[in-house]
């Protein structure tokens, strides 16, 4: 069984078939799917040294654009202390460069969360709630976040949080998964957006 079919439970079975089919790791331990994101933005220009940092630890990025071809990769995996993992690997491909955009999560069962660390080496921690919508789609929110230097990991004040929000559904017309990811900051605005669609490799 997967992490996300455990953290949503009952819910599980209210999501899309095809959502099911990418979130229940059933038959396969991966999901792979290429597609396009329609718009990717990146933040306001004076965060680009800190973006240029996240990119070299495969996290936020500066470039921005439309049209960006993408592909994703889903694998579970077993960690060093037996938990199952999931492994993301997402990459943009940008006309002068590839950028990468990965994260490794992992389930919290008596807290009834998915905790995830971004970037790699790991750059940030954030805890994440999941719910299935009336429509079968997926939401995902964060909620309480660290920064992680090493071996330490230091909170970070809500102001100073980027609050992250997924939606993610399967258009039947279009034979595609659909997903949208936010990131803002109470402060700042938008610190990192990208939306499209893709479809996946294995069925």
């Amino acid at each position: 069984m997967s992490i996300y079919k455990e953290i949503l439970g009952e819910q599980f079975y209210k999501l899309q078939p095809m959502l099911q089919n990418r979130y229940g790791f059933e038959e396969v331990k991966s999901f792979k799917a290429t597609g396009v994101m329609y718009k990717i933005t990146s933040g306001p220009k004076w965060l680009y040294p800190f973006q240029m940092f996240a990119a070299r630890r495969k996290f936020l990025f500066p470039e921005h654009g439309n049209n960006i071809p993408f592909h994703i990769i889903n694998e579970q995996q077993i960690g060093p202390n037996g938990e199952k993992q999931v492994h993301w690997e997402r990459r943009f491909y940008f006309q002068n460069c590839n950028r990468d955009f990965n994260a490794l999560m992992t389930l919290d069962k008596n807290k009834q969360i998915v905790k995830d660390y971004l970037g790699e080496p790991s750059l940030f921690y954030s805890e994440l709630t999941f719910k299935v919508t009336d429509q079968g789609h997926l939401r995902i929110e964060s909620q309480k976040q660290r920064i992680v230097l090493g071996k330490w990991e230091l909170p970070i004040p809500k102001m100073f949080q980027g609050n992250v929000l997924v939606k993610e559904c399967y258009m039947e017309e279009n034979e595609a998964f659909y997903i949208q990811v936010l990131i803002t900051n109470p402060l700042i605005g938008t610190l990192f957006e990208y939306k499209g669609e893709f479809q996946s490799d294995d069925f």
